[in-house]
This record gives structure tokens, C-alpha cells and sequence, in this order.
């Protein structure tokens, strides 16, 4: 049974793209630049949203790929972070795999996902532009960040707290009994309909944004 008090989140990415800097970022402020670990990370801290607790498990992880714990890192998640470089594009092609392997093994109202673009301040060295990066996002219907680890904090919390309180709707909605979802299903499609969006087989733009 899903603890509603707890929330799992997985950093995933190529090698040298920035995980361990964002998640450091995000909890402590400060960059850290050089990171040479080879072996995942689990840290824990506390949020409040809307008068409410949660305790957040974050997993750093490190050549998971490699070491064939992938799929065990996939299933434990309940919110993903994939993060790729600005400036490689074979990172963010990897990125997208990410992305597929996590739509063939969870079911879609069960995960909350958070595509990160690094390294935002190498403009200079940039071969993904922001349109490559809020395609991929509407492709897989995820939010999409553009931050600097090394330089704006702001940017990171901002990326990190949209997908906690992301996860934690979602988190609510799955503890719902079966009639109270079929109500809500039901008042989301009427808006829809009369607002005329997200009619059967459109996907919903998230929120995207380049800091």
C-alpha cells in the first residue's frame, strides 16, 4: 500500500551530465563540481505543501545502466528526474530511451516525470535547443526544465519542487476509491470538452521552462 506520506524520486541520466549537482543543489544550495562516485546515493529531507509533511527519498544514482540495476531502480520509483546535457547530444538521446523503458514498465497514472536539461549557463556549447527538449516532454505528456546547477539555484528548486507536489497529486489521486476517480475523470473530461482540450488522443502540454 502506497505511503502518503512518502515520496520516492529517481535521478537518472548519462554519465557527466549533472545529477549529482542538481540533487546536491537542490537540497543544500550549494555546487558541488566534480563528482567521481560509482555507486548510487540516497538522500532524505522533508517538504511542506499545503500544511502537509512528506518525507522525500531522493536516489542519486551512478552507471546504473552499467551495473544492470535499471529496471530495480525504475520499479522503486515513484517520480523520475532525467537529466541530460545541453551540450551532448548522446546524452540526450539517452535521455529519450530513459523515457520509453520508464512508458513500457510503469503505467501511466502511477509515475510523475521531470525531463532536466544542464548546463543551461554552456550556452555557448549548445547542441540541444529548448525546441528538442519541449518536444521530447509533450511527446511523453512530462514537465521540462532548463537549468544551470552551476550557477541558479532558483532554477533547480523550481524544476524539483513542480515534480514533488506533481507526485503527490498524483500520489492522492491513486488513494482515491474507485467512485471518487470515475467523478473526477468525469468533471476533468467536461472541462475539457468545453473549453475544447484534451480531447481523446491529444496529449497535454506540461509545464516547460528555460532558466
Amino acid at each position: 500500500m502506497t505511503n502518503l506520506n512518502k515520496l520516492k524520486v529517481v535521478v537518472i541520466g548519462s554519465s557527466k551530465v549533472g545529477k549529482s549537482a542538481v540533487t546536491v543543489r537542490y537540497l543544500t544550495k550549494r555546487y558541488i563540481g566534480e563528482y567521481s562516485s560509482s555507486r548510487d546515493f540516497v538522500y532524505r529531507h522533508s517538504v511542506i505543501y499545503d500544511s502537509v509533511t512528506t518525507e522525500v527519498e531522493i536516489l542519486d544514482t551512478s552507471k546504473c545502466d552499467k551495473r544492470g540495476c535499471l529496471y530495480e531502480h525504475l520499479r522503486w520509483g515513484d517520480a523520475f528526474v532525467v537529466v541530460y546535457s545541453i551540450c551532448d547530444k548522446a546524452s540526450f538521446e539517452e535521455a529519450a530511451d530513459y523515457l520509453q523503458q520508464l512508458t513500457k514498465l510503469k503505467l501511466p497514472s502511477y509515475y510523475t516525470i521531470l525531463l532536466l536539461g544542464n548546463k543551461s549557463d554552456l550556452d555557448h556549447a549548445r547542441e540541444i535547443s529548448v525546441n528538442d527538449g519541449q518536444e521530447l516532454s509533450f511527446r511523453y505528456s512530462c514537465q521540462f526544465y532548463e537549468v544551470s546547477a552551476a550557477e541558479n539555484f532558483a532554477g533547480v528548486s523550481l524544476a524539483f519542487q513542480s515534480l514533488i507536489r506533481e507526485a503527490r497529486s498524483t500520489q492522492l489521486f491513486r488513494a482515491l476509491p474507485l467512485r471518487r476517480k470515475l467523478g473526477v475523470n468525469s468533471v476533468s473530461k467536461a472541462l475539457g470538452n468545453i473549453f475544447g482540450k484534451n480531447s481523446k488522443g491529444e496529449r497535454k502540454k506540461r509545464p516547460s521552462l528555460s532558466i
